[in-house]
């Protein structure tokens, strides 16, 4: 072959903007999987450590000042207040169970009945923790899929109670009423609570849990997904553009 028919070789500085953007490729997607593995690991401890601190500066004030651990050590010991606030809801718990517990925890609801504001507070708080903390009780344990808020639009509901004799009586139409719970996203402790019929709940085999982490996520973590997959992926994805980019360092061969 002449030398005459072989194609023009570009210019070495056509090439030079290669070689940045392999190496921001590789930059972004080793800061990704850092930053999947390290997220939740630090988001975790942080609530982990701002939820202890929280109970040990409410216990605190009840705790006598000469059986504090700061009162012997140089410094402040943290987890004792939640230490001693599992003892202490334990032996209240041991102290009910028994007939002179259950009498004043009687003598202490009449009393609490007595009061017209405080006594719609603790009924409604009472019930509330009896539902949710019963082991035997199955409100927001079931997750269903409701069309809202307009037709061919379908929500994550969390399925409660049917409503009460005086509720349903007043709910129109004869088809059963259904209580659910609409977790707005990204926090899931705000939404809607509205009554619907029990044939309009689409009900999915999914926990609790896995609902709350997907409207937290907005859609991002699906049901099922496997962290370790994506990071992977991710890792994947840096070794292709490392590969690329090595390979587009080296000097072509001419034939």
């Amino acid at each position: 072959m002449n030398r005459e028919e072989l194609p023009p070789t570009a210019p070495p500085e056509d090439t030079q903007p290669e070689h940045p953007r392999g190496l921001m490729a590789r930059f972004r997607n080793y800061f990704l999987t850092g930053l999947i593995v390290a997220g939740p690991i630090a988001i975790t401890f942080y609530l982990t450590w701002w939820f202890v601190n929280w109970v040990d500066n409410l216990v605190r004030p009840f705790v006598p000042t000469a059986y504090r651990p700061e009162t012997y050590l140089p410094f402040g010991l943290p987890g004792s207040g939640l230490i001693v606030a599992v003892i202490a809801l334990t032996l209240l718990g041991f102290l009910t169970a028994n007939l002179i517990g259950r009498t004043l925890v009687d003598l202490g609801e009449r009393l609490l009945g007595r009061m017209p504001v405080v006594r719609a507070i603790y009924r409604g708080l009472k019930q509330v923790f009896e539902t949710l903390f019963s082991g035997s009780g199955s409100s927001f344990r079931r997750v269903g899929l409701v069309e809202f808020p307009s037709p061919g639009m379908w929500s994550i509901v969390l399925i409660s109670q049917p409503p009460s004799v005086e509720i349903a009586n007043k709910l129109p139409g004869n088809e059963e009423q259904v209580s659910v719970f609409l977790p707005c996203a990204p926090n899931p402790t705000t939404g809607f609570f509205f009554y619907v019929p029990r044939s309009k709940i689409i009900e999915v085999d999914m926990s609790a849990e896995d609902a709350a982490t997907l409207i937290m996520s907005a859609g991002v973590v699906q049901p099922g997904s496997d962290s370790q997959k994506k990071v992977a992926a991710l890792a994947g994805m840096a070794n292709a553009a490392r590969v690329a980019n090595s390979a587009s360092l080296q000097p072509a061969k001419v034939e």
